[in-house]
C-alpha cells in the first residue's frame, strides 16, 4: 500500500519545498533546480517530482513542458483576482466567526496578535506565518471547513506573490491594527463590523501589493 502523501518522502518534500517558495528562498520567476533541491533534502528526484506536482496542483508552482517547474511571478491582474476571491471568502468567514466564536477562539486570536507585536517591537519583520496564524484562528472560530480550505489555498498564493516584494513597516503596523480591530468585532459578536473590517483590511493589503508592483 502506498503511504499517505504527508507521511511519505514526497510529503516531506512538499513541506520543505513549500517553505522555500513561500519565504522567497526560491524567488518568483525562478526555476526549481531539481538536482540541487533533491541533494538538499537527501532524496531521489522521484519523490521530489511528486512533491512538485502536488505544489503545482496548489498553483504554487507552474510546470512548463521541457523546461521544468517555475515559481509564478507576481502580476497586477493575478493580485486583483486573488483578492476578489479572498475578500468574498474571508468576509464571510469573519461574519461566521463573530457568530460562532468561543472563549478559546478569542484567547487564540489575542495570543497571535500579541506575538505579532512582540516580533515587531523586537525589530523583526511581520512574518507570513503569524499573518497566516491569525487568519487561521479566525477561520477556526468560523467553523466552516470548506471556506477554510479554499482560503488556505488563496492565502498561500498571496504569500507567494508577496515574497518577491519589499517589506513595508507602516503596512505591517497597519495590519496588526486591523487584526486587533477584527478581534474586538468578533468578541462583540458584531458580524457586520467584522466583515467590514476584513474588507477594508484586504483592500488595503491589495492596494499595497499593487503599489509595490508599480501597477
Amino acid at each position: 500500500m502506498t503511504p499517505p502523501l504527508h507521511l511519505s518522502l514526497a510529503g516531506q518534500a512538499v513541506d520543505v519545498l513549500r517553505e522555500q517558495v513561500l519565504t522567497g528562498k526560491i524567488p518568483p520567476g525562478s526555476r526549481v533546480n531539481e538536482v540541487e533541491v533533491a541533494q538538499q533534502l537527501g532524496i531521489s528526484r522521484g519523490p521530489l517530482r511528486e512533491a512538485i506536482r502536488h505544489l503545482a496542483s496548489e498553483r504554487l508552482l507552474v510546470l512548463v513542458p521541457h523546461r521544468g517547474a517555475f515559481v509564478p511571478d507576481a502580476g497586477a491582474d493575478d493580485v486583483r483576482a486573488l483578492f476578489e476571491l479572498r475578500t468574498a471568502l474571508e468576509c464571510a468567514a469573519a461574519e461566521l466567526a463573530a457568530s460562532r466564536r468561543t472563549d478559546v477562539d478569542l484567547v487564540r486570536l489575542r495570543e497571535v496578535c500579541a506575538e505579532s507585536r512582540r516580533n515587531y517591537r523586537a525589530g523583526q519583520p511581520f512574518p507570513y506565518r503569524l499573518d497566516l496564524a491569525f487568519h487561521q484562528a479566525l477561520l477556526d472560530a468560523a467553523r466552516s471547513p470548506h471556506i477554510a480550505e479554499q482560503v488556505r489555498l488563496v492565502q498561500q498564493r498571496v504569500v507567494l506573490l508577496r515574497s518577491g516584494l519589499e517589506d513595508d513597516p507602516s503596512h505591517q503596523q497597519a495590519s496588526m491594527e486591523d487584526h486587533d480591530e477584527l478581534v474586538r468585532a468578533v468578541e462583540d459578536g458584531d458580524a457586520a463590523r467584522a466583515s467590514a473590517v476584513m474588507r477594508r483590511h484586504l483592500s488595503r493589503v491589495c492596494a499595497q501589493m499593487l503599489a509595490s508592483l508599480g501597477r
